[in-house]
């Protein structure tokens, strides 16, 4: 199946406060206008991330033209009233022969079901069917962080990298923002200039238009006023802080193909992604004696078993002591 295009849709796309432009619904009419306002919905009431916002989109654009070639035509809101449960494991079972794996394939159905759960709400079709449907099983996955000399390493090769002296400076404050604090990427690249930290914590909007107030600790400090001190650009309220060498908000893509060189240099494993280093502060956190709830609050977790993964690299980390230097465990005597 053909990937879907996208069309420029400006009008819409400005309407949803979005920076990316709508996806290309392969629909009729009425369900084509029905998911643009979906679209619209999620960027205005749900705040979604820009990342977050174009996924679901793309996931709803590829799901309609399945139903297309499923359906022989463009769906119309009669048909997805009508769509059985056969039809909806119909489209998971044309995603993993295409490749997809269980987690990117659960989170396609999540955006369907966004949708037909909209649909709903307003009162434009009642399909119980798409609630019925199982959410393929996910892997379980244990977070991978740096150690703390890695995480160092990466910092500083970032900070002596081929690039222009505000470029370095910028990445390694990132990178240090991203390990001392504990944010994400995009709340690290989303913050404006009147955002520079001064004292000792940080106010950070998160998902779901969450905020949550975060240590700043002087390392931090230090980094983004070297970098700062460099920036061509102005800094101050209604900018951003982090700029790319362009004048505009600097793109994540250009923070994760920085490290991608960094790591190659260091022979660090694939794993060594800026998210990574949320991990890394997780971690350190706990294994320096921090509490759960007190690490979830500082990362913005909704829930405590998100934050309970930590716990798994922790005793992970203390089993490889143990096998590494344990008398017990070297003379394979480990009980």
């Amino acid at each position: 199946m053909a990937r879907p295009a996208t069309t420029g849709l400006n009008k819409a796309a400005k309407a949803s406060g979005a920076e990316e432009r709508l996806p290309f619904f392969l629909a009729a009419d009425d369900v084509k206008a029905a998911a643009e306002a979906w679209y619209r919905w999620l960027a205005k009431e749900k705040r979604f991330s820009r990342h977050t916002l174009r996924a679901y989109g793309l996931d709803l654009s590829v799901y309609l033209s399945f139903l297309s070639e499923h359906l022989g035509e463009p769906a119309g809101m009669a048909d997805l009233q009508s769509l059985r449960l056969a039809d909806f494991r119909a489209y998971l079972s044309q995603r993993r022969t295409a490749g997809v794996g269980a987690t990117s394939v659960a989170r396609n159905l999540s955006a369907v079901r966004s949708f037909f759960r909209r649909l709903q709400k307003d009162g434009r079709i009642d399909n119980a069917a798409a609630n019925l449907v199982r959410t393929p099983k996910r892997p379980h996955s244990v977070p991978k962080p740096l150690s703390v000399k890695a995480a160092q390493q990466m910092i500083e090769a970032v900070d002596e990298a081929d690039a222009a002296p505000w470029l370095q400076a910028r990445d390694a404050a990132i990178l240090t923002l991203l390990w001392g604090a504990g944010l994400r990427l995009g709340e690290a690249l989303g913050l404006d200039g009147d955002k520079i930290p001064q004292g000792d914590s940080l106010t950070v909007t998160g998902k779901g238009n969450k905020q949550r107030l975060v240590p700043i600790l002087p390392v931090v400090r230090a980094a983004i006023a070297a970098y700062v001190k460099l920036c061509p650009y102005e800094i101050g309220a209604g900018t951003p802080l982090f700029y790319g060498a362009r004048g505009k908000r600097v793109d994540p893509a250009i923070v994760q193909k920085a490290m991608r060189n960094a790591r190659r240099m260091l022979s660090l494993p694939e794993t060594a992604t800026p998210h990574a280093l949320r991990h890394s502060f997780a971690t350190h956190l706990l294994a320096a004696g921090g509490d759960l709830r007190t690490i979830q609050e500082l990362l913005g977790h909704a829930s405590l078993a998100t934050t309970q993964r930590y716990t798994e690299v922790d005793a992970e980390a203390l089993l490889r002591v143990y096998d590494a230097a344990h008398p017990r465990a070297k003379s394979g005597a480990r009980a």
